[in-house]
């Protein structure tokens, strides 16, 4: 196995804590939303694995509140029941073969659970009597739960810092569903928290793959000095995902793909490959950076935008029915499963490379990844080993899901008597250096907002500046109310999407097969 040198991080056949990491500060987990399946299936995990990793207090509580009627024995018994079947689901987001029950255990301890609603501000106000000191309250709940919830702990007194003790908010997405929205929902929370109370969460920075692509660009000097305009063509971020609409047919047919994944996913990917160098890694250097980046972002087109419907087809020999067809969702719905985007990044790096974005559900493969395609040599010299093409260009790939790591694609000759060149790899992936170590991606998040690190979490003004961008496709799509292209459910996407790129004399990298 290769040997991985780590200039921060020391590994060995045990987990090991970054260097210079310690617990979080003794604290209170409030979460809201207890009972919720991301409660459930990624928050509990992520904190059994920091407890495995040695990074939280021992003066640590867990509080789950939600409206249904329960005990904590009762909310603690479906918990270790989920834990339990975790282990016989290698596929699992949490997966491990067998819960640490010394882990489980003190873990349970620390968890209890009170029937609130959690926008009663009398009710709250009650409850606030049980803890004291730091705590992080937790939204685990529906977005439209966000505003009314921030607004009752404001009242009931529970937002203000006092005697040197923090108290922090954590806010999933959706933030907002436009422009409008998310600028109202910034008014209301911040009318009762100050910005560093606020902690926007985009669970797509918990990935440590995600990461690694400024570790990449700013802890090596071989890829910095061509990661500009002079030397790149174009760059292709991709996330595509197997799964239909599924169970959650109210929640999408009120949101889309556009709404659902392009300005936060999609956008928190092209800040990582786009921005600039920071001036450091404190966290308001990061977000300034970002916010720098998406301020550069020219309005997109609406013609420059691809709508796209999954159809019936087949995903990987299995039958899906037509997105039109799943139950909840209107006989003639518009609602968009896919869609493929270009935009500019007007500045002095990026000026005339165009960025293609492109997301969708019931497609052929679960791939998330970045495609950094070069310029073609000025001259040709070598000849493709099939005499028919040029030799294709250099890429790097940055592979986020499912392969976790790096690919360096670029031409070597083909042993023969002639020079004729053909596509090579080189290829870094994670499992071949580091121990592979349960992780749901909420870790690194969930540690961060207990020590009030807010490199990873989103401003107000990132949130507004990405909404604004995608803002004319929206209102184009509301004024004109048209058809989404049809897809076949198992294929690539639409055919509208490959012609998107065409038209600029360039292809979509492939989705399928590992790379």
């Amino acid at each position: 196995m290769p040997v991985a040198r780590i200039s921060t991080f020391a590994r060995t056949d045990q987990p090991v804590a970054p260097s210079g990491v310690k617990p979080a500060p003794d604290c209170t987990l409030v979460i809201f939303g207890a009972h919720g399946d991301l409660t459930k299936r990624l928050l509990i995990p992520a904190l059994y694995d920091l407890k495995v990793s040695g990074l939280l207090p021992d003066r640590f509580r867990i509080i789950g509140v939600d409206r249904a009627e329960d005990t904590t024995e009762g909310w603690l018994a479906g918990l270790t029941a989920m834990m339990e079947k975790f282990t016989q689901d290698p596929t699992a987001e949490f997966y491990t073969p067998k819960i640490d029950e010394t882990v489980w255990s003190w873990l349970s301890a620390r968890l209890s659970y009170a029937r609130i609603d959690f926008t009663d501000a009398a009710a709250l106000k009650e409850f606030g009597g049980a803890i004291d000191g730091n705590v992080v309250f937790y939204l685990a709940v529906p977005a439209r739960f966000f505003s009314p919830a921030v607004e009752a702990l404001g009242r009931a007194g529970l937002t203000e810092e006092k005697n040197g003790a923090f108290r922090r908010v954590v806010i999933e997405k959706p933030f907002g569903t436009d422009l409008q929205s998310a600028r109202e929902l910034n008014s209301r929370i911040l009318a009762v928290l100050k910005e560093e109370q606020i902690f926007r969460v985009d669970h797509f920075l918990g990935k440590e793959t995600v990461q690694n692509i400024l570790a990449m660009r700013f802890g090596n000097v071989i890829f910095e000095p061509i990661w500009h305009r002079d030397y790149i063509d174009n760059i292709q971020i991709t996330a595509a995902e197997t799964v239909t609409v599924e169970s959650r047919a109210a929640f999408y047919e009120a949101t889309g793909a556009l709404r659902d994944m392009v300005p936060n996913h999609l956008f928190q990917l092209l800040a990582m490959v786009a921005m600039e160098p920071p001036a450091s890694f404190a966290p308001e250097k990061v977000r300034t950076a970002k916010q720098t980046l998406f301020e550069s972002i020219v309005p997109v087109r609406p013609e420059d935008v691809v709508r796209g419907q999954y159809a019936a087809g087949t995903v990987r020999g299995r039958p899906v029915a037509a997105y039109r067809d799943s139950p909840g969702v209107a006989a003639d719905s518009d609602t968009e499963t896919y869609v493929a985007m270009k935009l500019e990044v007007r500045n002095w790096r990026w000026a005339g490379v165009p960025f293609y974005l492109r997301t969708g559900k019931a497609m052929s493969n679960r791939i998330a990844e970045i495609v950094i395609e070069f310029r073609l040599p000025p001259l040709t010299l070598f000849p493709s080993a099939d005499h028919a093409h040029a030799p294709p260009p250099n890429r790097v790939i940055l592979n986020v899901q499912p392969v976790q790591g790096v690919t360096i694609c670029f031409g070597a000759k083909k042993p023969g008597p002639e020079m004729r060149l053909v596509d090579v790899q080189s290829r870094f992936r994670y499992p071949d250096f580091f121990v592979r170590e349960p992780n749901v991606g909420y870790e690194t998040l969930l540690y961060d907002c207990l020590c009030g690190d807010a490199t990873l979490f989103q401003r107000a003004d990132n949130i507004e500046t990405a909404w604004a961008a995608v803002e004319p496709v929206l209102e184009n799509w509301q004024a004109e109310r048209t058809a989404p292209e049809l897809y076949d459910a198992g294929s690539a996407g639409p055919r509208g999407a490959d012609e998107l790129l065409a038209r600029d004399g360039r292809k979509w990298h492939p989705i399928d097969g590992e790379i």
